[in-house]
């Protein structure tokens, strides 16, 4: 095993920068070439049938067989005028990844030749089978038939893969008798809702508005490691993390890597990722070092939230076959490292009307501000009310690592604001009854005149914070590098949606009360004030002081995943998707099964990793030092030098002390696992692994092994170490 870490060590010094050649000087040459957009359609089908799919993508509108077929042959003549040979309905099953059926575009004709054929009914529909992947007991597993259906408003991309060329078509998959078992089709039914809703709220203030959209802006953070270096490392390839490994004597502490020169081999796996991005129109705008040596991240343009999630799960995809071609393997956990930042995958997130509007962009008219400070209080009505909700949406196995710890967000669900706003807040709450006669300034009675210019800009960032005001948009910090962004997005629109809506019955019933309408909805916001106060916090969410001012306000602090998950199982949850058409409570209850599973999957896996390393490759490597050691007091004995062994003597003491806890704690924790294995409720089964596997065993164990590597000849050490891994160019 050292004989690896010393061969890929070598192949490391040997590596060069591989050199990047973009298509042309300017991106705009070349941006989007691979997919089948807006402006490549518009070219490839009759303006009545173009016309008709952008009302389709736009409106919802119903496509029928005609429209299908036509871009069915477009689509055909475009993606094989480029080399492709291949199609296949693009999806985002359960899994937490992609899934792919590739077909040839060609089909027998009665006398046996080959032509090219791809129908309407092909790119609509089709049926993969679905018997392998998670249903949470939707079906049994014999029940094999699942369906792909296209969802016309993600466009349809080409994805290079060697010598090969297939085309994408981006679908939701739903089983036999209809429930989804993906990720995307929630997510679609979330973004119908809030524009419903988001749309409703605006008319009160603007009839013209006709759709709002919910838009996302993705900051991706990730690690970069030698491929050779990675592969020396079963937990790594096996986990995504290290097991094991002792913090460096330096690390992150100088802050010197953040925002620092690229390394240039880097910076053309960054180039190549860019160049790859954007022939499939993903917008990457930014690149950096991030604050952990040899982390990153690239973050886009906003675009419409499904577009955007999209995206960021064909980028993820498309960061692992680069980094392959640069030598590198590149880490999406969230705590790869111990002692290291994590990642995280931080959803910038607001609302655009038709009108180009964003509505939480503030403004220094009054009524615009009030239509700002409407969206503002109901959001952070939503999150207060759903709190749990969007604590079980960003939970994971690999997140909880992150959680809390020195950089990220804690498992308290809060939102951060600024002063500015909090004071506004404040004397919104505080202003007491209005009456207006007619003819009166209506904004200078609600003393909304008197709201000064909310800059762009009008706090500092709280990186401490999981959903922070950041100017003209929420930014989701807690979101995990590793996770879908569809999860969280579900819930969150869900619930936006869902408050806007209880917010425009509340007005509706006010003026059906000769309210007027700009008390009615000031009046209905001052009632919103108490509760959105309780989630709102401006200091160190890391501090311990705020864990007991939580604990006070009455806010959950769920540290890990499967008591985050038990929210799934309250009928609040399942009322508001049931009501909001977003998920039935059998869609539900799978979701909290098969995310159970997944956790007692990844904790079964660590576990096993973890004690083969300590017992197979550890314990052995000390026991070699250790006999080496004992050899080195014989020989100092049978030469008469026995008044020399003393320190020697005890650090074979102190070797011998942390290997037999190593085995210990290997074998202890392998018999408590098979205890586990045999719990049938699998909610139990979880929290077992949760308390009695990783927080029992994984601490402790991965200290003496860490002592172990402080202690034994470096030359003998069997896994690369944190100072190869991370500062090696």
């Amino acid at each position: 095993m050292a004989r690896q870490r010393f061969d890929a060590l070598r192949l490391v010094e040997e590596r060069k920068p591989v050199n990047i050649t973009p298509p042309s000087s300017k991106v705009s040459d070349y941006f989007g070439e691979n997919t089948f957009g807006p402006s490549i359609m518009k070219e490839q089908l009759s303006s009545d049938i173009f016309n008709r799919l952008q009302n389709a993508i736009h409106r919802g509108e119903r496509i029928d067989e005609n429209v299908a077929d036509a871009v069915a042959t477009s689509l055909k003549a475009w993606a094989i005028s480029k080399g492709v040979t291949h199609y296949t309905h693009w999806f985002q099953p359960l899994t937490g990844s992609t899934a792919e059926k590739h077909d040839a575009f060609f089909e027998l004709s009665s006398d046996g030749l080959a032509i090219e054929r791809f129908k309407g009914s092909a790119l609509v529909r089709q049926e993969p089978d679905a018997s392998s992947f998670p249903s949470g007991g939707l079906r049994q597993t014999f029940e094999a038939r699942g369906y792909t259906a296209w969802d016309p408003t993600s466009p349809a991309f080409i994805i290079e893969s060697g010598s090969g060329k297939t085309l994408c078509i981006p679908t939701i998959f739903v089983s036999y008798t209809g429930e989804s078992l993906d990720n995307k089709a929630p997510l679609l039914k979330a973004l119908e809702q809030v524009d419903k809703a988001a749309t409703s709220v605006c008319q009160i203030f603007d009839r013209s508005i006709e759709k709002v959209q919910a838009s996302l802006g993705c900051e991706q953070e990730f690690f970069l490691i030698d491929r050779a270096l990675a592969d020396a490392r079963p937990d790594i390839l096996l986990t995504g993390r290290t097991l094991f490994g002792r913090t460096p004597p330096k690390g992150q502490q100088l802050d010197d890597h953040y925002f620092g020169s690229i390394p240039s081999r880097v910076t053309r796996f960054l180039q190549e990722l860019e160049i790859e991005s954007y022939k499939l129109g993903i917008p990457i705008k930014t690149r950096h070092n991030e604050v952990a040596p040899s982390q990153f991240e690239v973050a886009p343009i906003f675009e419409e939230v499904n577009v955007a999630n999209d995206h960021n799960v064909l980028l993820m995809d498309l960061m692992k076959k680069v980094a392959s071609r640069h030598n590198f393997r590149v880490l999406f956990h969230e705590k790869p490292f111990q002692g290291m930042n994590g990642s995280g995958k931080h959803n910038n997130w607001s609302l655009i009307t038709d009108k180009g509007r964003n509505l939480l962009q503030p403004s220094t008219k009054a009524k615009e501000n009030l239509i700002f400070i409407t969206f503002f209080i109901n959001i952070l009505k939503a999150v207060y009310d759903n709190a749990d909700l969007l604590r079980a949406s960003i939970a994971s196995a690999s997140n909880d690592f992150r959680l809390g710890a020195n950089e990220a967000p804690p498992a308290i669900i809060s939102a951060f604001i600024g002063t500015q706003l909090y004071d506004i807040l404040t004397e919104l709450e505080h202003n007491g009854d209005i009456k207006v006669k007619k003819g009166d300034n209506i904004y200078m009675k609600l003393g909304i005149s008197k709201i000064p210019p909310i800059l762009l800009d009008n706090t500092d960032r709280n990186r401490t914070s999981p959903f922070a005001f950041t100017g003209n948009k929420f930014e989701f910090r807690a979101v995990g590098s590793n996770s879908n962004n569809a999860r969280a997005m579900t819930v969150l629109n869900t619930a936006v949606a869902n408050q806007l809506d209880l917010f425009k019955k509340e007005v509706d019933k006010l003026i059906e009360q000769d309210e007027k309408k700009e008390v009615a909805i000031i009046d209905i916001l001052r009632s919103y004030i108490p509760s959105v106060k309780k989630i709102i916090f401006e200091g160190n969410g890391y501090g311990d002081e705020w864990v007991k001012e939580a604990k006070r306000r009455g806010l959950s602090n769920l540290m890990d995943t499967p008591r985050a998950l038990s929210v799934l199982k309250k009928p609040a949850t399942s009322r508001l998707f049931k009501r909001m058409k977003i998920m039935t409570q059998a869609e539900v209850d799978a979701r909290h099964e098969i995310r159970l599973q997944n956790y007692i999957m990844k904790m079964q896996i660590e576990s096993r990793v973890m004690a083969d390393l300590a017992l197979n490759h550890i314990a052995p490597t000390a026991i070699r030092y250790q006999t080496m050691l004992i050899e080195n007091v014989r020989g100092l004995k049978d030469i008469g030098l026995e008044d020399q062994t003393e320190e020697t003597m005890i650090t074979i003491q102190k070797v011998a002390k942390h290997l037999n806890q190593v085995k210990k704690l290997a074998n202890d924790m392998t018999q408590e696992r098979k205890r586990i294995n045999n719990i049938e409720n699998v909610e139990e089964k979880a929290i077992a692994y949760c308390d009695d596997v990783k927080e029992k065993y994984f601490e402790e164990l991965r200290w003496h092994v860490d002592k172990l590597e402080t202690m034994i000849d470096d030359e003998m050490w069997p896994l690369p170490k944190y100072r190869e891994l991370l500062f090696l160019r």
